[in-house]
């Protein structure tokens, strides 16, 4: 073998030699990219289910308030339903007393709400057509020193009570408007009594 076979053969050694340590390098660094990439996926996949796990808390959270909110609004929305069928009904219930009963309620209310003047006083036409005897002197009585009340024989349209006019200025005291002015208070009043101890 000459000389120059042997320079050639000993480059082609040496480019074997460095072929095979290129190759195995390449190897190498292709096997650590391909391990930090399925690193950074599992690390990407974990952050995901974390993710999704932090949504569905946040989904089940609001589920449940909303859920609890509108039991919430249910129970308080019975509990009103039933405080107007109560409110109605004691309404109601004053409008159809018996008759002596009804009139010295409305005596009651004539005295609460009568002023020291001269004005008139408006009943129904059922009311005006089963006023007992004897109704406009137990009414001159139950008036406040100074006043009187002449009774209309034109009647007014109400389900019950009546209505003062004094000088052109109506007070309604029918009980509709009673109930009505005093329906938050009533309201309160038959919370506190029906649901004590209850959340709305």
């Amino acid at each position: 073998m000459t000389g120059l076979e042997q320079i050639i053969r000993q480059i082609e050694d040496d480019a074997a030699a460095s072929a095979v340590s290129i190759r195995q390098k390449a190897e190498e660094e292709a096997a650590q990219i391909a391990q930090e990439a399925r690193s950074r996926g599992e690390a990407r996949a974990q952050e995901i289910a974390n993710q999704a796990k932090e949504q569905a808390k946040s989904i089940q959270s609001r589920a449940e308030s909303a859920a609890a909110l509108q039991k919430r609004q249910s129970v308080l929305a019975a509990k009103q339903a039933i405080i107007r069928e109560l409110l109605e009904k004691s309404r109601q219930d004053m409008e159809t007393l018996p008759e002596a009963e009804y009139f010295t309620n409305l005596l009651k209310l004539v005295r609460r709400y009568a002023l020291p003047q001269e004005g008139e006083i408006l009943f129904s036409q059922r009311d005006l057509d089963r006023l007992p005897s004897g109704f406009e002197q137990e009414l001159a009585q139950a008036l406040p020193a100074g006043g009187s009340l002449k009774v209309s024989r034109e009647p007014r349209k109400i389900d019950g009570g009546f209505v003062l006019v004094y000088g052109g200025v109506e007070q309604n005291c029918s009980f509709a408007a009673l109930f009505d002015a005093a329906k938050d208070r009533l309201q309160d009043k038959l919370h506190a009594l029906l649901f004590a101890g209850g959340q709305a």
